[in-house]
């Protein structure tokens, strides 16, 4: 559905529509829109004041609000959304999640699922969580300066027997409340200490875990998880894959229940979640952390794509209280049913100024390969990647083989599409 038909669902009459009560989109994302829109679920758009314009032309009923202002009139929010017939909020990206979690609290009369939403946002106190709940994570200390980050990179190396002049195990450091990679170092040596901005403090400081890094999305309904997708990363932030491999899909059982624990564990009831876990060859599996909203790398489109459902309608789904059983059941694919693999890999230039963009006839003549949206720069300069966001275009696929994928995932990882 594209929104011309957005336009024609905004202005029906209240009366034909499916739902005699407002679910709040809390954040900007045409495809939720869009999802929103197909489901016939009267909605409103809680964003960030510049996309009022675009909002009105378009007809998308829309509240403008500023996520990164608390104030004594921050209450108004919940009770214009009240007064709308609002009883449900989705959160759409990270800075939305406790905004969410704060409406649906008030909605649902339970302070409670405000204080679980926090947990979703400060990477401390979800380790810390994680942890009291008998989760596997790695070491891990809050750091407000410089030097704290210099006393823990030493102590994790004291504690792992390393003598002088033997290089160092890293660390990792991770401002608390920033979404996905934002602010994410590895530090190796003091030298690598300066490199942190003195805005990312506090910050997460954690031991490195080994093995390999995946994600989940877990949607939930009532306290269970009723779909898990297993996320398989080729390179963290630049490609990645749906279903997982085989060799990886054959540990969902573990997948599962660790899931399950930190659902249990973080007293979540409804939406989705993100978890990343790192799981070594004997299958050990570390808690890395955690996310409430819609994932980064394209996902929720790679869920679509090889599962047939739209990831965006099963969120706004799952975050309902008043869904039924049997709108779960019909819903989701049971048993987990795809017939092929679908990956992309996220572009960005590694050259710092972009004079022309070239694509390689074999990418395009290649059977698993869909299309792309790369597009070259006007001015031509490469503005700098902040974490894993703002890349110059992705490249789909869809195929049968997920070792055929992984190859072309790493062999176009290392062309240089921007020159």
């Amino acid at each position: 559905m594209d929104l011309d038909q957005l336009e024609l669902n905004a202005t029906v009459d209240e009366t034909v529509k499916t739902k005699p009560y407002y679910t709040a989109l809390v954040g900007w994302s045409v495809q939720a829109i869009e999802a929103a829109a197909r489901m016939n679920r009267p909605f409103v758009v809680v964003g960030p004041a510049e996309f009022e314009t675009y909002a009105e032309k378009h007809e998308i009923p829309f509240v403008g609000w500023d996520f990164n202002k608390l104030n004594e009139s921050s209450d108004h929010l919940y009770k214009q959304l009240k007064d709308m017939g609002v009883e449900v909020a989705v959160p759409l990206y990270e800075e939305c999640v406790e905004w969410a979690g704060a409406l649906n609290a008030r909605f649902r009369e339970d302070p409670r699922v405000f204080n679980r939403s926090l947990l979703l946002r400060d990477k401390g106190m979800m380790k810390r969580k994680a942890q009291i709940s008998g989760i596997k994570v790695g070491v891990f200390e809050e750091a407000h300066e410089k030097e704290d980050v210099k006393r823990f990179l030493k102590r994790v190396n004291e504690a792992l027997l390393k003598l002088e002049g033997d290089h160092l195990d890293p660390i990792h450091v991770k401002p608390l409340d920033k979404a996905g990679s934002v602010g994410h170092l590895a530090i190796y040596n003091n030298k690598d200490i300066e490199r942190i901005q003195d805005t990312d403090f506090p910050l997460l400081m954690e031991s490195h875990l080994d093995g390999q890094e995946f994600s989940c999305e877990a949607f939930i309904h009532k306290g269970k998880v009723r779909f898990l997708n297993i996320t398989e990363y080729v390179k963290l932030g630049h490609s990645n894959f749906v279903p997982a491999s085989p060799s990886l899909e054959e540990k969902r059982p573990l997948i599962e229940r660790a899931v399950q624990q930190l659902v249990d564990a973080f007293e979540i009831e409804y939406g989705v979640i993100h978890p990343e876990y790192f799981i070594t060859q004997d299958g050990t599996l570390h808690f890395g952390e955690v996310a409430a909203r819609v994932p980064g790398g394209h996902i929720f489109e790679l869920i679509e794509r090889a599962y047939g459902f739209s990831a965006y309608e099963a969120q706004i789904l799952c975050s309902d209280p008043n869904t039924t059983e049997e709108e779960i059941r019909e819903f989701f694919p049971d048993p987990y049913d795809y017939q092929n693999y679908a990956g992309c890999l996220m572009v960005h230039p590694n050259v710092d100024y972009v004079e022309d963009l070239k694509i390689p006839e074999e990418l395009e003549d290649h059977p698993y390969f869909e299309k792309h949206d790369m597009f070259t720069p006007p001015q031509g300069k490469v503005a700098e990647r902040v974490g894993f966001g703002n890349h110059y275009g992705t490249i789909f696929f869809y195929g049968r083989d997920s070792e055929e994928m992984t190859d072309l995932l790493k062999t176009y990882e290392q062309y240089n599409f921007y020159v």
